[in-house]
Parts: C-alpha cells; structure tokens; sequence
C-alpha cells in the first residue's frame, strides 16, 4: 500500500512486456522468484519491490495472504502486503522486467463494478487464444489470473479497514 499525495492509497502494479512467455503483457503485483541470498520470502518480496519499482526502504511488511500456485508457469506465489512508508513514492521502472508502474486506487479495487467477466486474449506463437475469465477493470488494463485472485483476497481483507 502506498498513499499520494491527496492521501488517497493506492497499490503499485507493474505491466510486462510483450514476450513469448507465459505471463506476456500482464499487470502484476511486485514479486519474483525466491534466492537462497534472500534467507526468507519475505526478504524476496522486499528485493523484487526494488528491482522491478526501485523502492527499496520504508517497506513494513504488515502480514501474508494465501499461496497460490501458478500451474502455467510453476510458481508457488507467496503474497506479502506492505505499507511503504514514504509517501508518494518515487517508482522506477525496471528497464527490462517492467514497461509501466500502475496506481491501482484502493477506491477502484474495492468498488464492485470493477470485476468483469469477459474475454482475455492470451498471445501465442501461431495464434492468440480467448478465454473468460474474470477480472478487474482499470481503464484499458485488464488485471486477472492469480493477480486477480491475490487482489480479490485483498479487497475481502481490507474491505472492513477502508
């Protein structure tokens, strides 16, 4: 979590590159793959805060949603929340991980006309592939799949806060 400058709080996501991978061109949360160097998840979630949106300190890490495994790429994803500290962050985008940092307003997240159901077009080698699926819509964002999920948690949690 993060607040601006007016206060209001907010969630920075990242949009991937195009590339031919599992997880091409979609909004994520921070995070990345654990290193015996990082000791626990908590510390791997604090380093791929620096290396994909280059903010580093001032994270307190305030508990833990559910782990979620990602069939299509293998992952465990182990869902960390954490306030930075610093208000109105300065984000810097990781030149080769991260084509954009995204404010996903608390605002947004918790209203239920957010959630859609529709179709999301997976890019593939031959042919890109349609599925339904629901998501949250963020202007012309599309965020769904396990960051939908972890963000769905999310708004359940911290639905009685805000």
């Amino acid at each position: 979590f993060c607040l601006d400058q007016r206060n209001n709080w907010f969630l920075p996501l990242t949009e991937r590159y195009n590339y031919l991978g599992a997880h091409s061109g979609q909004i994520s949360l921070p995070g990345g793959k654990f290193d015996a160097t990082d000791g626990t998840t908590e510390n791997t979630a604090i380093r791929e805060c620096y290396e994909e949106i280059g903010v580093k300190d001032g994270i307190k890490i305030i508990g833990r949603l559910t782990s979620l495994f990602i069939p299509v790429s293998g992952f465990l994803v182990e869902p960390f929340v954490g306030i930075i500290t610093e208000k109105d962050p300065l984000f810097i985008a990781n030149e080769r991980e991260v084509k954009n940092i995204i404010r996903f307003q608390i605002t947004d997240l918790l209203n239920h006309e957010s959630v859609k159901d529709g179709s999301i077009e997976l890019p593939g080698e031959a042919k890109s592939l349609k599925i339904k699926t629901p998501y949250f819509s963020l202007g012309d964002y599309k965020i769904w799949g396990a960051t939908a999920m972890i963000l769905n948690e999310l708004k359940a949690v911290v639905k009685p806060i805000f």
